[in-house]
């Protein structure tokens, strides 16, 4: 088990077992101790060409420098292949586990969680979990890999230098990660929480650019969402301030580590008989060679403990946004894909007592509505913006828990005969037909045919270049009214036998608005006898004989 770190256990539900990243971990240390052999090679290579020997006395080194050359590019280049792909699975697994969570989970988390929150939680959060593996958990393994490999090579040309060296790779590689890491927490939060705002104030421009528009309320929504974006870039300026900080810890670390390792060696060699520029001395072991590996080889190691503060940092962030991704999972309850419900097609009743859903202030004296609903009897709902429309909507279809009271169906379970159907419902980009699959897989084309003439777009859709195979382009493709008339479509092809409908009528046109409510309203038309239909509306004036539940 991964333990109760949150990012171990996202990892671990990301489908991230303690030997996936082991590859990507190989190919970074290979690379990484490519390079430093290169440059402890390198440095004998050059001094030893100094001295002019016999070019054969160079030829193995001259091609082990190439050859280090050439593996350290592969195996970075395959390092960054295994790592990406560890990534992107886990990435992709993540967001499909998370989907599948809520799908199978407590409804509740969905119905009351913020549409900008949910993308964040899917989209941006998601992607910080695996630019954690990329950018922070493979490095850091490479680094220490390579800290120690480096440590044990200059121990056996000076242990003196060796424990420099040591100190110097603590410095740069966990003392200043650990205080980049610490000094942008707090900054790495409120960056998030910036972040979310300003999906937040965008996704609400694009939603209802039309009625900001109108209510001459855009530019304050806009003043809105820049103000969030400007408090989204302090973060990060001030997160980038600490994180250099941090980072200037590094150079600093390897210019005590080259020094001490110059004056160490010229030390060594000063009290030693021969001469530092015999190369055949053997009073001593301090060669030129040497003395070269001693000074080039920190430079070397420093490299791979370098990005080490970004590392942390990235880490970090990764572990919030872990927190966040699994507090919702661990909200939703469930963990598991669950089959779609297999609506009974029996004709069902709806029966509510003493129920109370929402804010209790929105009630009525008698704290409660009960509620005796037959096949084919219709319930309107209305009252002012905020009341709780749509939350007794939902309660009645079961995604929400009462306040207290019951809300029962005969002869099946609620889950199994009542449906709830959003007033901003998503249309998909992909094919009308595809569009109204959404609510039935099994829907023939006939069956789509029909249920589109029945809500108006029997025109609109004989205009369609390729008829239902036409692409949709989202609700951009089409207008306010026909994507009320779509959405209602998709209820009427539903297999459930409860149907509730929130503001079906919206953004219809003035002299086609009532048309239609009427139509909901009549079981002799669209709906049938069989169903139970209860409407969320602004306007049940339309209709008369229908019951209306006021909530004020």
């Amino acid at each position: 088990m991964f333990g109760d770190d949150p990012l171990l256990r996202a990892l671990a539900f990301a489908g991230v077992r303690r030997r996936t990243p082991l590859v990507a971990i190989g190919l970074g240390a290979g690379g990484a101790l490519s390079a430093l052999a290169l440059a402890a090679l390198s440095a004998w290579l050059i001094t030893r060409a100094w001295q002019m020997p016999p070019v054969l006395y160079l030829s193995v080194a001259v091609t082990a420098v190439r050859a280090l050359g050439i593996s350290r590019a592969v195996f970075r280049y395959l390092e960054r292949l295994a790592t990406h792909d560890v990534a992107l699975r886990a990435m992709a697994t993540a967001r499909a586990r998370v989907y599948r969570a809520l799908a199978g989970g407590d409804p509740a988390v969905t119905v009351r969680s913020d549409r900008s929150a949910l993308l964040a939680r899917t989209a941006e959060d998601v992607d910080e979990i695996g630019d954690a593996v990329v950018r922070g958990l493979v490095p850091m393994a490479v680094g220490a890999v390579t800290s120690l490999t480096a440590v044990a090579i200059m121990a056996a040309v000076s242990p003196v230098s060796a424990v420099v060296l040591a100190v110097a790779l603590v410095i740069s590689g966990v003392l200043a990660p650990l205080v980049g890491a610490r000094a942008s927490t707090r900054i790495v939060a409120a960056g998030a929480h910036a972040r979310e705002q300003v999906g937040a104030d965008v996704t609400g421009l694009l939603w209802h650019a039309g009625e900001l528009t109108v209510a001459r309320r855009r530019d304050r929504a806009l003043a809105r969402l820049r103000d969030a974006d400007d408090r989204h870039a302090r973060a990060v300026d001030a997160a980038a301030a600490r994180q250099a900080a941090a980072t200037s810890m590094t150079p600093v670390a390897m210019l005590v580590s080259v020094v001490a390792a110059a004056v160490i060696a010229v030390d060594l060699a000063s009290r030693l008989p021969g001469s530092l520029m015999d190369a055949s001395s053997s009073d001593g072991v301090v060669t030129p060679m040497l003395f070269g590996v001693l000074v080039l080889l920190p430079l070397s190691s420093f490299e791979s403990t370098g990005p080490l503060t970004d590392a942390a940092i990235a880490w970090e962030s990764g572990r919030q946004s872990a927190a966040r991704v699994m507090a919702l999972v661990d909200a939703a309850g469930s963990t598991t894909l669950t089959a779609d419900p297999v609506f009974d097609p029996r004709p069902a009743s709806l029966t509510a007592r003493g129920l109370q859903w929402g804010r209790k202030e929105a009630l009525g004296p008698d704290g409660g509505v009960d509620l005796d609903l037959r096949p084919g009897d219709r319930l309107l709902v209305t009252g002012r913006s905020g009341a709780g429309k749509s939350t007794l909507g939902m309660t009645l279809t079961g995604l929400l828990a009462p306040l207290s009271g019951s809300v029962t169906s005969e002869p099946a379970a609620l889950e199994e005969s009542a449906a709830y159907f959003a007033e901003e419902a998503h249309l998909f980009s992909t094919s009308v037909r595809e569009n109204l699959r959404v609510a039935r897989g099994d829907v023939t084309d006939g069956e789509i045919v029909d249920a589109l003439a029945d809500v108006g777009l029997g025109g609109w859709l004989a205009a369609l270049p390729a008829g239902l195979d036409t692409e949709l382009a989202g609700a951009a493709s089409v207008s306010g009214g026909q994507r009320r008339r779509l959405l209602v479509a998709r209820a009427l092809v539903h297999a459930s036998r409860i149907v509730v409908l929130d503001e079906p009528t919206e953004h219809l046109d003035p002299a086609d608005e009532p048309e239609m409510l009427r139509r909901i309203c009549d079981p002799a038309d669209i709906f049938g006898p069989e169903r139970i239909v209860v409407v969320i509306t602004h306007q049940p004036a339309a209709v008369d004989d229908v019951p209306i539940i006021e909530i004020s």
